[in-house]
């Protein structure tokens, strides 16, 4: 991560807590399972719900109850290794072992919540903490574990871990970022064949109990040919890897570097949906991703936000009302990259966890925001599903906050982050018929609709009225 949000990442409250000792219009096609993971997501279900911080018992149901039926590909959960006693959600960050044993459940309940989600249809995706351990202090571990710094019965020594004990603050010296501490967290040597043997040991487990990818957390903190060498060593060395690595200007270290192992989380991406949707044109977004010199599309793992920049100002969060409901229409829309739509909770303070302790009893309830459930977006999974890899047709545009385009001749979609309503004929590619605006409605069985409705002519014409702030989304 860049030098900034790491250091915010793990607040000044750390201390105290590392201290602590415990074919028609309407018809929706089936969507198949899909072929074992590979470096990247594939066929036409590459959304990925991340739950974060949610227990594993509520996310088997969710997988079940929403994640299968609206057509989410994955659920990315949050580590679930043993990690540090607290409240924070950091705590989760910090391991202590590679037990199945932290706050959001046991090593039965993953392995249930695995097997339901993949009953639903829906892959999992474990976030994964290899470069680091905890930070000073000692302590017992969720799981009973007790450690210290630098020492962590069952699994490292002190010796398993980087001869530099001091914190990163030269983000232009590789060596710096990748053998120092980040905010003091005991910083593994993943160049020893033993610290490799132990993680691919640790990422075994997780594939034997189901998980089809992970998440790396911190990837930008270990070197690219130590990831490989630990990938290598795994049982599946072509599982998914989506890997943590932001591109800072200056710094010594780039993305492009771990493009070897697996997808690559475009940081940028996020950045510049903010500063576009809050202070530019949304006509810009015509060569959105590759042209403007992002990661190609297929290695990139994009989002509007995620756990750590909703927290700390880099990106949009769900306190940004339409700004947020748009930018995340527009990503499921959009061809680039593979789409993460961030789902946690309330917060006023930053550093807090998980209503309840990660269990979540309804969406909404409780500050859970559930906002892979808002309509909205859970909408735009199908719609996203339904355009598969088609390209960009028929881009239209104001020269301001007013866009549409389609998706091939399988959907279309308008937004209008303007205030005033926009009433136009749009022309698509779309094949003449009756179509359900799943902004404003659900496509039902038997090709029915709840809400409007739009006919599109022999030419591919609907006239619609979009209001301010809004959006129209058409699929067959």
């Amino acid at each position: 991560m860049s030098t900034v949000r790491r250091r915010r990442r793990y607040s000044a409250a750390i201390a105290a807590a590392v201290l602590v000792a415990g074919g028609g219009a309407f018809a929706i096609g089936s969507v198949a399972a899909g072929p074992d993971a590979n470096a990247a997501p594939p066929g036409d279900r590459d959304v990925t719900a991340v739950l974060f911080e949610w227990r594993f018992d509520s996310v088997a149901r969710e997988c079940t109850d929403r994640l299968g039926p609206a057509g989410y590909g994955y659920v990315q959960v949050s580590p679930p290794q043993e990690h540090i006693q607290g409240e924070a959600w950091w705590t989760s960050y910090q391991p202590v072992s590679y037990q199945i044993a932290g706050r959001l459940g046991n090593r039965a309940q993953f392995k249930a919540m695995i097997d339901a989600c993949h009953a639903a249809g829906v892959r999992v995706v474990a976030d994964s903490v290899i470069n680091h351990m905890s930070a000073h202090g000692s302590g017992t571990g969720t799981g009973g574990t007790a450690f210290t710094k630098y020492t962590y019965p069952g699994t490292y020594q002190d010796r398993d871990f980087h001869t530099c004990r001091t914190k990163i603050d030269d983000y232009t010296d590789r060596g710096d970022v990748q053998d120092c501490e980040l905010e003091n967290l005991a910083d593994l040597h993943t160049g020893t064949d033993y610290v490799r043997g132990r993680i691919a040991a640790y990422l075994d487990d997780l594939a034997s109990l189901g998980v089809d990818g992970y998440r790396i957390d911190a990837a930008k903190h270990m070197a690219a040919a130590d990831l490989a060498a630990i990938k290598a060593k795994t049982r599946n060395p072509g599982a998914y890897w989506k890997q943590e690595a932001i591109l800072g200007a200056g710094e010594a270290v780039s993305p492009t570097e771990y493009l070897g192992t697996g997808d690559v989380q475009e940081f940028r991406y996020a950045r510049d949906l903010k500063r576009v949707f809050q202070n530019e044109n949304l006509a810009y977004l015509k060569n959105f991703g590759e042209g403007w010199g992002y990661l190609t599309s297929g290695r990139s793992a994009v989002f509007v936000d995620n756990h750590d920049t909703e927290r700390v100002g880099d990106t949009l969060n769900y306190k940004n009302g339409a700004d947020y409901t748009l930018a995340n229409v527009f990503m499921l829309a959009w061809p680039y990259g593979s789409p993460d739509v961030n789902s946690g909770y309330e917060w006023t303070n930053k550093d807090a966890g998980p209503p309840h302790g990660g269990t979540v009893g309804a969406c909404w309830a409780d500050g859970w925001k559930c906002q892979h459930a808002w309509p909205q977006i859970e909408n735009m999974v199908a719609f996203r599903n339904a355009a598969g890899d088609t390209a960009v047709t028929n881009w239209w545009d104001n020269g301001g906050d007013q866009i549409a385009f389609g998706r091939g001749d399988r959907a279309y979609v308008a937004i209008n982050h303007e205030s005033a309503a926009l009433t136009r004929t749009f022309q698509t590619a779309l094949p003449a018929g009756t179509y359900c605006d799943v902004q404003h409605g659900e496509r039902t069985a038997g090709g029915g609709c709840t809400g409007t409705t739009y006919t599109v002519d022999a030419a591919g014409r609907f006239t619609a009225t979009v209001p301010g702030q809004d959006a129209i989304a058409l699929y067959r």
